[in-house]
């Protein structure tokens, strides 16, 4: 194994005594990030002002943070950009896809998928008009339920609740033979694992960069476009940094070249800077030998907790091919039992209805770590530690 962990956990700056795992969810603080947000703060904003945007490089943060982030997904340069909403990517995407597939007027998805994707779909059906439609499948099922009244394939490719993971060379080779365009959610698969949208022919893939990236909450979001799609992927959201020319104040839009349309409002440049310094971590890192220390981390606490909390049913695959860089069990008081692992130091989270979820991120998640977290699981279920009022789910609580 090439990677060394010991140093790139040293790269984070973690609470004393703490066990993270909730990586999944929000990344931890990179130390280089404190220092170059301090930076751009006070040498760039504070001394250059607007002068920032060319002589410190803001205008072109998207691209440059983007061809870094290509790295770690198989993209070819030049094919991904930095900027928005996961959920704006999402609707840039499915538009694009549904205009370049006129014929038809189906996106098929699954009911695993995270519910902002499925809202955007169903949005977007519904303003297009009644004869579009969001079509559901069961996430094992997508294989199947493929055929050529489809025009798009949208999966996010590592399920946010139990960690399945879609097979994207089989699906996207399946759809292709249809006449289907596929768009790939890596919210939970970039710099989790290895994903090769270039070799699997995926057309277009979004995803977060606030997970497994570590750019920190809101941190901004990608879309990566096929390079043969590019040049005629017209982007519904035509906002003015997507504009080939966007300083000459054009009243007609004329898209950018290349991934460059892909852009729509200003760039947000202190999150994209927290970011790049975020990316820094990667250097040297092999990302296959991440997925092999992931698979350990999980293997060993799966093992763990079911020798230790028989109560505690596992659901995500054991086939390391068909999981993410996450475990989850079910259990009818998830919700208490997470807060009673918080309160002793071990950082999960909770989905309803009764998923316990663990993220294993090997940059700063150690053996040692996770055989502590299953003994304090292991110890809470025991003693039915969880079960105190102050642990229980209040009612209507919004769980994050």
């Amino acid at each position: 194994m090439k990677t060394d962990f010991d140093a790139t956990r040293r790269a984070f700056d973690l609470p004393e005594g703490m066990i993270y795992l909730d990586g999944n969810s929000l990344g931890p603080l990179p130390t280089a990030v404190r220092e170059r947000l301090a930076r751009t703060v006070s040498e760039e904003w504070g001394e250059m002002l607007i002068g920032g945007w060319n002589r410190a490089g803001w205008m072109g943060l998207p691209r440059r943070v983007g061809d870094r982030i290509a790295g770690l997904i198989g993209a070819e340069p030049g094919t991904v950009v930095v900027g928005d909403t996961l959920s704006i990517k999402v609707y840039q995407a499915l538009a694009s896809a549904l205009e370049m597939n006129p014929s038809r007027k189906v996106i098929l998805s699954d009911t695993g998928n995270f519910p902002s994707d499925l809202y955007i779909a169903g949005g977007l059906a519904r303003t297009l008009g009644p004869d579009y439609e969001l079509r559901l499948a069961e996430p094992g099922d997508l294989a199947a339920a493929l055929d050529e009244t489809v025009a798009v394939l949208l999966v996010t490719e590592v399920d946010y609740r139990t960690g399945y993971r879609h097979d994207m060379a089989a699906l996207t080779e399946r759809a292709h033979a249809l006449g289907i365009l596929t768009i790939w959610d890596l919210a939970h698969s970039a710099g989790a694992l290895p994903v090769k949208l270039a070799a699997c022919k995926a057309d277009f893939a979004v995803g977060c960069t606030y997970k497994y990236l570590n750019s920190g909450p809101g941190g901004p979001a990608f879309i990566y476009v096929a390079p043969r799609h590019i040049d005629h992927a017209r982007p519904a959201l035509s906002g003015w940094m997507g504009h080939e020319s966007p300083f000459a104040f054009d009243l007609d839009y004329r898209p950018g070249r290349g991934i460059e349309r892909m852009r729509v409002g200003t760039p947000p440049i202190l999150q994209l800077a927290a970011l790049d310094a975020a990316l820094d971590v990667w250097d040297g890192v092999d990302i296959e030998d991440v997925r092999a220390r992931s698979l350990e981390l999980g293997d060993l606490f799966v093992s763990e907790v079911e020798a230790g909390c028989p109560e505690l049913v596992l659901a995500t695959p054991r086939a390391h091919g068909d999981r993410g860089s996450q475990i989850s069990f079910r259990h009818p008081e998830g919700y208490a039992i997470m807060q009673a692992l918080i309160d002793e130091g071990v950082v999960g989270d909770f989905r309803a209805p009764d998923i316990l979820r663990f993220g294993f991120t090997p940059l700063y998640v150690g053996l040692d770590d996770v055989r502590r977290a299953a003994q304090i699981l292991v110890g809470i279920m025991a003693g039915r530690r969880w079960d105190k009022a102050a642990y229980r789910r209040p009612a209507g609580a919004v769980v994050t």
